[in-house]
C-alpha cells in the first residue's frame, strides 16, 4: 500500500472517524483541577469529555462569561444560555478577559487559517493587509488568550495552505520568532502554545528552539506523510510514538454524552 493510501486505510479500518480521534486525543492533555477556556465546537466536546472520563474537576470557562457551568448538552455558541446552566459565575467578557490575565486560566483552545513553526496563529487576512485575498472574522477572544493564558492548544486540519512558513498576519502569538522572543514581547514567562493536534498528528513544542516538533503519529499516518502536508521543516521528537486510539468507553460517552446531535463528530 503506498503512503498516499494510509490514511484513508485507518479511516476505513477503525470504528472512529477523524474529528473523534481529535477530540479524544486532545482531551488527553486536559489536566484534572486545571481550568480551561473553549470556544463552541470540537475544543468544547474535548473538554466535556475530559470531564466526563479522568478529569471530573477540570473548570471550564467561555469567553462570553459562562465560568465552570454544568453543561447539560454541546452549546452551539460562547454565548449560549447552556454556558451559563449552574455556573459557579454568569460574568461577562470584560470578567472573563480579566480572570485570564491575572493568571488564572492554565489552558485555552485556538485555532486559525494558518500556523507557522513558532505556533503562531493567522484568523485575520491571507494576503496583504490592504488589499487581503481572504479577510476572516479577526481575533475576537484570541489573541487575548493566546497572549495571557498558560497554554493554548490547538486542533486542525493538516495542509499546506494551513501550516505555512510565515503567517500573514499574527492574530494570536506563538513563541513569536522564537526562544526569548515572547518574554521580550512583555508576556509571561513559560506561557506560550503547548499542543496541535490535527488528523494526522500531535505535536509540541522544542524546548531550545521553540519550533514545531511531531511527538506521535496517527495510526497508519507517516512521518513522510505529515512532511508532505507542511509548509516548513518540521523538528521531530527522538521518539515518536504512536498516537493512543480512542477507547470504547470514549467514543460512547462522546456520542451518547457529549454529542448526541452529531454537531461535531457528525453523522
Amino acid at each position: 500500500m503506498g503512503p498516499g493510501r494510509a490514511k484513508e486505510a485507518w479511516i476505513l479500518s477503525s470504528q472512529y472517524n477523524m474529528m473523534e480521534m481529535m477530540i479524544c486525543t486532545a482531551a488527553k492533555f486536559l489536566e484534572n483541577g486545571k481550568t480551561v477556556a473553549v470556544g463552541t465546537g470540537a475544543p468544547c466536546a474535548a473538554a466535556m469529555l475530559a470531564q466526563k472520563t479522568h478529569a471530573p474537576d477540570l473548570v471550564v470557562v467561555f469567553e462570553a462569561g459562562g465560568i465552570a457551568p454544568q453543561l447539560p448538552q454541546m452549546p452551539i455558541s460562547v454565548g449560549d444560555s447552556r454556558t451559563f446552566f449552574r455556573a459557579v459565575m454568569a460574568a461577562g467578557m470584560c470578567e472573563m478577559m480579566t480572570t485570564c490575565s491575572r493568571g488564572l486560566v492554565d489552558y485555552a483552545f485556538l485555532g486559525g487559517a494558518q500556523i507557522d513553526a513558532y505556533g503562531n496563529l493567522n484568523s485575520t487576512i491571507v494576503g496583504d493587509y490592504a488589499q487581503p485575498k481572504v479577510r476572516f472574522p479577526g481575533s475576537g477572544g484570541a489573541n487575548d488568550f493566546a497572549s495571557m493564558c498558560w497554554r493554548t492548544m490547538i486542533m486542525t486540519v493538516h495542509n499546506k495552505s494551513r501550516f505555512v512558513e510565515k503567517v500573514d498576519f499574527v492574530t494570536s502569538p506563538g513563541f513569536l520568532t522564537g526562544a526569548g522572543a515572547r518574554e521580550a514581547a512583555g508576556l509571561a514567562p513559560g506561557s506560550g502554545p503547548y499542543k496541535i493536534v490535527t488528523d494526522m498528528a500531535v505535536m509540541g513544542f522544542d524546548h531550545a528552539t521553540k519550533r514545531l516538533m511531531v511527538e506521535s503519529l496517527h495510526p497508519g499516518v507517516t512521518l513522510d506523510k505529515v512532511r508532505e502536508n507542511t509548509g516548513f521543516e518540521l523538528l521531530v521528537a527522538d521518539h515518536v510514538e504512536v498516537t493512543a486510539e480512542p477507547t470504547q468507553d470514549e467514543l460512547t460517552i462522546l456520542r451518547d454524552e457529549v454529542d448526541p446531535l452529531r454537531y461535531v463528530i457528525g453523522r
